[in-house]
């Protein structure tokens, strides 16, 4: 999981990047689950948390453009 000031220090077409990468692997994630692969449920729980994080810097450097 990123910590928030991890978050802040990346641009913001490098969060979109990590974005994508994170629904990639909460994808993969998923499937792991369904499948009975996945042996720590945590890190669907911490991939979701980090794209909310990232989503909410985002939402705050647009609002501050504003």
């Amino acid at each position: 999981m990123m910590k928030i000031e991890e978050i802040r220090e990346l641009s913001s077409e490098e969060l979109v990047i990590k974005v994508n990468e994170l629904k990639q692997e909460l994808l993969s994630l998923r499937f792991q689950k369904a499948t009975g692969r996945l042996d720590n449920g945590k890190k669907i729980t911490d991939a979701r948390k980090t794209i909310a994080r990232i989503y909410t810097i985002l939402k705050e450097r647009e609002m501050a453009n504003n």
